[in-house]
């Protein structure tokens, strides 16, 4: 049976999905596009914390992923993370790996996943961005969250928003999660690479959240067995600062009973 013809709204998805098909001749495309989706993240993740626990169990996955294919196919993974890298820089108002997802009906898989349309994101981020600016206003920079973030399409909308008032990566820190691993290195992947500043969390939500118990995003406090995978933005040395401050300012808050 042939596969499928799918049509697409932009030469960067139609280019993208004839490399990545080329990689499904012999392995089934959910399983191409989760390893395509874990390796990029690595690469990027391990770019910035060359060295730890951290860094050594994620390079021993990407070892491991990479040795599964030929090496005429190895060489489609970068080529598929540069056609991303382009796609976003020529037009930063899309979720691409969100479309490609859906496009490439890779949903079935997980479960008949569906990521919200990047227009239906445009106008949420377009309608609560005033308090996010009210903030910044107050103490220079603010929290954008959302818990159950899929490829990122709503994080990358707001993040535009702030684009379009004159706010950059240091007046907003973007924290992401979601269940499903896949989905939110996804999200990480395109928030990165937009040079957004925060963390993306694989865990549950709802049973473990990703802040602790000071309420701050800035002080991360994962669950046993989530993962944090930190954007290379947020090794900035102003959040860095950030970071080192609010953790004073919680070791000398006042306790009850002291």
């Amino acid at each position: 049976m042939g596969r499928k013809t799918v049509h697409f709204r932009k030469r960067s998805q139609a280019e993208f999905a004839r490399q990545f098909t080329n990689l499904c001749n012999t392995k089934s495309s959910w399983e191409v596009w989760a390893d395509f989706v874990t390796m990029s993240a690595t690469a990027i993740a391990n770019a910035c914390d060359q060295h730890g626990e951290t860094h050594d169990a994620r390079e021993k996955e990407y070892l491991s992923v990479i040795n599964r294919y030929t090496k005429a196919e190895q060489q489609i993974f970068p080529e598929l993370l540069a056609k991303l890298v382009e796609a976003l820089e020529e037009d930063p108002e899309q979720d691409f790996l969100g479309e490609m997802f859906m496009a490439l009906e890779l949903g079935s898989h997980w479960k008949g996943q569906f990521f919200t349309p990047y227009s239906i994101c445009q106008l949420m981020s377009a309608m609560t961005i005033d308090d996010r600016a009210q903030q910044i206003q107050e103490r220079g920079w603010a929290g954008i969250h959302d818990p159950c973030c899929g490829a990122g399409a709503l994080l990358i909308a707001a993040r535009n928003e702030m684009v379009k008032r004159g706010l950059g990566p240091r007046q907003a820190l973007y924290v992401a999660q979601d269940i499903d691993r896949t989905a939110a290195l996804m999200c990480y992947l395109q928030l990165s690479l937009l040079g957004c500043a925060g963390y993306v969390v694989v865990g549950d939500t709802l049973m473990q959240p990703c802040v602790g118990p000071t309420g701050s995003p800035l002080l991360i406090a994962p669950a046993e067995g989530q993962e944090v995978w930190l954007m290379p933005a947020f090794y900035d040395k102003v959040w860095m600062y950030r970071v080192q401050f609010e953790k004073v300012m919680w070791l000398t808050m006042p306790r009850e009973g002291k």
